[in-house]
C-alpha cells in the first residue's frame, strides 16, 4: 500500500481552518481531540479517536474525545449523513499529520537535526535511542496557526491503529445502566421543566387556569405564551402532577387538519408541490435495438407511511440563562446550527449562547432534541440563574418529535424480449426531508410555531442532489440502463411534521427500486440475483452482492437455486434461456421445502423465502447488499439478514458491523411494523402499546461481511443497509408467498390483502 498523495483542505478544515480548534496537548499525557461532529450512539469518536492515534503517533489510550461545544469546537454543520468519517476524519487525518509534522521540525530544529533523522513513539520524539522531547514539552503556541494543503499524512502500509477492531468505552456502562445521560446531569439548584403540549396538531389554546397550580409550594413558575405553555418546579414528581393539573384545566380549540392514513399515497398527489427532474443513463449499457412487438412496458407503485423515530429514551435539555450568557446542553446533532435558531427566537446574539453536547438516546435523524432544547431556554428565562431540566413524555416523543417523511413511488420500466431494461422512469412525491435548525431566516423550533405572535411554520425541504438530497436520495437506480428519468415532487402544505428520518428517501426508493427489479426478474423468468448482475457494471456493487448471495448459502440458504460456481452465481444472465426451466423451477420448490426445514419454523406450514437488495448509498457513498430470509404464516418472521459492505478502508471494522446491523434492524423494524397512525385531528400513538417496534424476541440472525478495499477512500457506514434490507424483506415475502406486497409495513393485513388481490386479479 502507498502513502495517499498530499492534497487539498478537506472541507470541514477549509471552514475551520485552525490546528488549535481541533486539537492541543493541554493536559500531560492526553491528547485532547475536538471534532464537530457528535457522538448519538454510533461509536464515531472511538474510529476519530484511531484516526488522531495513527496520525499523531500515540497510543489509543493518549486520545481524548472532548464533547462538541459552540465556544470551542469545530463548526461541522450537522452530524448526519453518513458523513462524519468522510468529513471529521479526512479533517482529523490532516491536522493530525500537520502537527505531527510540525513538532517533529521543531524538535530536530531545536537539537540540530534534519527532520527525517527524528521519529515520534508514543508521543515522545526519538533520534534513535536518544529522547528528545515529547509533545507535552513543546510551546503549546505552535499549533495556532491554520491548516496548510499538501501535507502527506501516513502511508497505509505503515498503519497500526486504523483497520483494527476497537472496543467502544461506553458500551458496557451503557449495558449495565452506569452511563451518564443527558437526563442524569445534576447542577447545583437544578429546577425541573414540563412543557404542555397541545391534544393535536393544529389546536389552539384558549384558556388556562393556573391560579391554583401557582400556588402550590415549589412550584416556581407557570409560563404562558399563546399556545406554549409550561411549569417550572423545585422537584420533578412535582413539575409532573402540576402538568397533570395544568392539562385538566385547559381549554383547547381543535381543528380535524390530517389526511386519511389509509391513502397516503393518493393525498400525497393532491398538494402542491415543486418539482426536479433529471435524466441519466449510461454509455456503459449501449441501446439495443428491439422491434416494437418485442418491447414491454411494466408498471408498479409503492409507498411508505409517516414514520416515528421512536428512541427509546425521550428527549431532554437544560438551560441556565444569567441575562448575559445562556447555557445550553443538549443531545442535538447541530449545536451550531441550533444556536443559530435559539437567537433567532430569543432574539439574542448567538455569541451570548454557548451549546455543549451530551449524549442522549440514540438516535439517527430529527428528532425532539432541539425543541425540548428551545423549551428549556424559554422556561429558564422564568428563573434566571438557575438551571431548568425539561424531558419530555413517552407522548410527547412519539407524537411531537418530527415524523419521517411518508412517500408515494411509480416506477415504470421497458425491456427487450429478453427482459433487459431498455429505459426507466422513477417518479415520486413527498414531504421534504429536512426541517432541521439553523438553515432558514426564521426557526424551525416547535414551540416557536405556538408563541403568541408565532413565528411562520415552514415547509420541510431537500438539500441539493450535489450534497445527498432528500426524497430523491437514491432515486437514481445503481444500474446500467441505457435511459433513466426522475421525477421528484417535493409536496408542501403538509398539516403533519416531517423531518430527516435516518437515509431519508433512500429507504422508499431502494425498496421500491429493488423490488421492481425483482418483478421485472420474475417476468423474465430469470432469477433475481442473475438479473441485477446482468445489469451491473460497477464491480464494487457486483462484489458485494455476491458476498451476500455467497453468505446466504453457506447459512443453509436454497442449495441448487440460481447456483453455478462461488456463490451460487449464474454465468449466463439475460438471453441464457436457463434460470426460467421447468427443471430450475423444480429445484428451487425442492430447494424451498429444505430451506423451511433447516429454518427452524414455529409453525411447520409457514411458506420461507428469501430475497435480496443492493444499493450504493447515495450513488457515492458506501455499497451495501443484503440477503433476508423470512418464514410466513401468520405473520412474517424474519430469521436471518447476510449483508455485505464495501466501505472502502474501514477505521474501525467491528464500529462498521455495529453500523449495519444497527441499520438492518431499524430498517426491519419500519418494513415489517411500523406506520404513524391519526385520525382526521389528532394523532394516535403516545406509547409503545400503540406504536409497535421490533422486540428483542423478534430480532434475527445477522452476518455483516466487509470486503476488503483498504487502498480505497473510507465511506460512511451509518445509513447504507436501510434501503437494502427493507427491498429484501419485501423479495423474501414475495418469494415465499408469490405475491408482492408493494406498501410498507408489511403487516399481516397488508399479506392478506396482497393475496386477496392477486386472486381477484
Amino acid at each position: 500500500m502507498t502513502a495517499p498523495a498530499p492534497s487539498a483542505l478537506p472541507p470541514s478544515l477549509r471552514a475551520n481552518p485552525r490546528l488549535s480548534t481541533w486539537l492541543d496537548f493541554s493536559v500531560p499525557g492526553r491528547a485532547r481531540v475536538r471534532s464537530g461532529k457528535v457522538e448519538i450512539g454510533q461509536g464515531i469518536h472511538t474510529a476519530l479517536a484511531q484516526i488522531a492515534a495513527e496520525e499523531l503517533g500515540v497510543s489509543f489510550a493518549r486520545i481524548v474525545m472532548v464533547a462538541p461545544r459552540t465556544a470551542l469546537s469545530p463548526d461541522e454543520a450537522v452530524t448526519s449523513g453518513s458523513l462524519s468519517i468522510q468529513h471529521s476524519g479526512a479533517a482529523l487525518r490532516h491536522v493530525c499529520a500537520q502537527a505531527r509534522a510540525l513538532y517533529l521540525d521543531h524538535v530536530a530544529a531545536a537539537h540540530g537535526l534534519p527532520a527525517d533523522a527524528v521519529r515520534v513513539d508514543d508521543g515522545v520524539f526519538l533520534h534513535g535511542a536518544e529522547r528528545l522531547g515529547s509533545y507535552w514539552e513543546v510551546d503549546a503556541g505552535l499549533l495556532d496557526q491554520p491548516a496548510v494543503p499538501d501535507i502527506s499524512p501516513r502511508p497505509r502500509a505503515d498503519y497500526r491503529e486504523v483497520g483494527r477492531s476497537r472496543p467502544r468505552d461506553d458500551i458496557a456502562e451503557k449495558v449495565y445502566g452506569r452511563y451518564r445521560y443527558i437526563h442524569d446531569i445534576e447542577l447545583p439548584g437544578l429546577l425541573h421543566g414540563r412543557m404542555l403540549r397541545p391534544p393535536s396538531p393544529a389546536a389552539r389554546l384558549l384558556a388556562l387556569d393556573a391560579t391554583d397550580v401557582a400556588a402550590w409550594p415549589g412550584v416556581v413558575a407557570v409560563a404562558r405564551d399563546g399556545t406554549l405553555a409550561g411549569v417550572i418546579a423545585t422537584r420533578e414528581d412535582l413539575a409532573e402532577r402540576a402538568l397533570a393539573r395544568l392539562a385538566a384545566g385547559a381549554t383547547w380549540e381543535e381543528r380535524a387538519t390530517l389526511p386519511d392514513a389509509g391513502a397516503l399515497p393518493a393525498w400525497l398527489k393532491t398538494l402542491p408541490r415543486d418539482t426536479l427532474r433529471w435524466q441519466g443513463g449510461t454509455a456503459q449499457a449501449p441501446r439495443r435495438e428491439t422491434p416494437a412487438d418485442g418491447r414491454r412496458t411494466f408498471r408498479a407503485a409503492y409507498s411508505r407511511p409517516f414514520l416515528k423515530h421512536a428512541a427509546i429514551g425521550p428527549s431532554c435539555a437544560l438551560a441556565r440563562d444569567d441575562g448575559a450568557r445562556l447555557e445550553v446542553w443538549t443531545h442535538s446533532q447541530a449545536i451550531y446550527n441550533l444556536r443559530r435558531d435559539l437567537a433567532l427566537a430569543l432574539r439574542r446574539p448567538e455569541d451570548a449562547i454557548v451549546i455543549e453536547h451530551v449524549q442522549g438516546a440514540g438516535c439517527y435523524g430529527h428528532n425532539g432534541a432541539d425543541d425540548v432544547a428551545y423549551d428549556a431556554t424559554w422556561l429558564a428565562g422564568y428563573c434566571p440563574g438557575r438551571p431548568v431540566r425539561v424531558q419530555w413524555s413517552r407522548a410527547d416523543e412519539l407524537n411531537w418529535s418530527p415524523l419521517g417523511p411518508a412517500m408515494a413511488i411509480e416506477l415504470e420500466a421497458d425491456v427487450d424480449e429478453d427482459g433487459r431494461v431498455l429505459a426507466w422512469r422513477h417518479e415520486a412525491w413527498s414531504p421534504g426531508h429536512g426541517l432541521r435548525p439553523g438553515r432558514a431566516p426564521s426557526p424551525t423550533l416547535l414551540g416557536t410555531w405556538h408563541l403568541a405572535a408565532p413565528f411562520p411554520r415552514l415547509d420541510a425541504v431537500d438539500a441539493p442532489r450535489a450534497v445527498g438530497g432528500g426524497m430523491d436520495r437514491n432515486a437514481e437506480p445503481g444500474y446500467a440502463f441505457p435511459r433513466v428519468d426522475v421525477t421528484c415532487h417535493r409536496v408542501r402544505d403538509v398539516p403533519i411534521r416531517a423531518s430527516a428520518l435516518r437515509a431519508l428517501g433512500a429507504h422508499a426508493n431502494v425498496f421500491a427500486i429493488e423490488s421492481f427489479m425483482d418483478e421485472l426478474a420474475h417476468a423474465a423468468n430469470i432469477s433475481a440475483l442473475a438479473y441485477r448482475l446482468a445489469h451491473i457494471t460497477d464491480p464494487r456493487m457486483a462484489a458485494v452482492l455476491r458476498a451476500a448471495w455467497a453468505a446466504s448459502e453457506r447459512d443453509g440458504g436454497y442449495p441448487g437455486s440460481d447456483s453455478a460456481g462461488e456463490g451460487g452465481v449464474a454465468d449466463g444472465g439475460i438471453g441464457s434461456g436457463n434460470a426460467g426451466s421447468d427443471s430450475a423451477r423444480s429445484d428451487r420448490a425442492a430447494s424451498d421445502r429444505a430451506c423451511s426445514d433447516r429454518a427452524g419454523s414455529d409453525n411447520a406450514d409457514s411458506a420461507h423465502g428469501r430475497g435480496c437488495g443492493v444499493a450504493r448509498y447515495k450513488g457515492t457513498g458506501a455499497y451495501c447488499a443484503v440477503v433476508a430470509h423470512v418464514d410466513v404464516d401468520d405473520q412474517v418472521r424474519l430469521r436471518a439478514l447476510h449483508i455485505a459492505v464495501d466501505v472502502g478502508l474501514a477505521i474501525n471494522p467491528d464500529g462498521v458491523r455495529q453500523q449495519i446491523e444497527g441499520g438492518a434492524l431499524q430498517a426491519a423494524s419500519w418494513t415489517l411494523q411500523e406506520a404513524t397512525r391519526f385520525d382526521a385531528i389528532r394523532l394516535l400513538d403516545g406509547d409503545w402499546e400503540s406504536y409497535p417496534i421490533m422486540r428483542f424476541s423478534q430480532v434475527p440472525r445477522v452476518s455483516v461481511d466487509i470486503l476488503p478495499r483498504p487502498d480505497d477512500a473510507p465511506l460512511g457506514a451509518g445509513e447504507a443497509a436501510l434501503g437494502p434490507t427493507a427491498a429484501a424483506i419485501a423479495n423474501a415475502v414475495a418469494d415465499a408467498l408469490g405475491v408482492r406486497v408493494r406498501h410498507m409495513p408489511l403487516t399481516p393485513e397488508r399479506v392478506i390483502q396482497a393475496m386477496a388481490h392477486e386472486e381477484t386479479g
